[in-house]
């Protein structure tokens, strides 16, 4: 599904407040932070797409289940040139679990002829 679709077809993604750990830097030794714009996944539930970098023409973007996801803190807001706003959070995934990165590309020939 193109990243664009998925930018159109998604309803606003609120993130739950987690409770927020008494030591951040414990977070380092369980966790591991991934940025982004987070999404709905567009048929499951109980998964989560982040998108990184939305507004490049070079972006990829993880899923994993909200399960996993230990706390998540809000970053800042982005705004394209039409005035279209995201927002930028940080996902706590504990170490060990499972996630998808997904790197969307065109296919073509690349020989030289």
């Amino acid at each position: 599904m193109p990243i664009a679709k998925i930018l159109e077809s998604s309803r606003e993604f609120e993130i739950q407040a987690y409770k927020r750990p008494e030591d951040i830097r414990q977070m380092n030794l369980t966790h591991v932070s991934f940025p982004g714009t987070p999404l709905h996944h567009p048929y499951d539930n109980e998964k989560v797409l982040l998108l990184v970098d939305p507004f490049s023409s070079n972006t990829l973007y993880y899923e994993f289940f909200t399960k996993d996801i230990s706390f998540a803190e809000h970053l800042e807001n982005i705004v394209d040139p039409e005035g279209k706003t995201l927002s930028i959070v940080r996902v706590w995934i504990k170490k060990k679990s499972v996630g998808i990165r997904c790197t969307p590309f065109i296919v073509e020939d690349t020989r030289v002829r």
